[in-house]
């Protein structure tokens, strides 16, 4: 697990590279942020978490299971994560910002470039 990357993944800089695109400017890894979101901007109170479908249990996705090796472990760790992400998310709009999450299997979906000039500049 030391070899995931936390930062700069392939989804994620598919995401950033339509937001630059698209004219909207933006922190990376924004730390002082709960949850620390991985695109944000304090001043339009807007932030985006770029999830690997993996890491964050995405249900609704083939890359979403939990191996059968160490299954107790893995699913125990998977709906941990998924749980530090829905606090992450709440904690963020209690303090006004809009949240949006992009699952790592919709980067390259042809609808993410009209969602994400929709949710940023609305």
């Amino acid at each position: 697990m030391g070899r995931v990357r936390r930062r700069d993944t392939a989804p994620e800089l598919a995401v950033r590279k339509v937001l630059y695109s698209i004219g909207a400017r933006y922190r990376v890894d924004v730390s002082s942020l709960p949850g620390s979101p991985d695109i944000a901007n304090k001043t339009r109170g807007r932030a985006i978490f770029v999830h690997g479908c993996f890491w964050h249990y995405h249900q609704d996705c083939r890359r979403g299971n939990v191996p059968k090796r160490n299954h107790t472990f893995w699913r125990k760790k998977l709906l941990a994560n998924r749980r530090r992400d829905r606090e992450s998310v709440a904690a963020l709009e209690a303090r006004g910002f809009r949240v949006l999450v992009v699952w790592e299997c919709e980067v390259d979906a042809p609808w993410l470039r009209e969602e994400l000039r929709d949710f940023w500049f609305d």
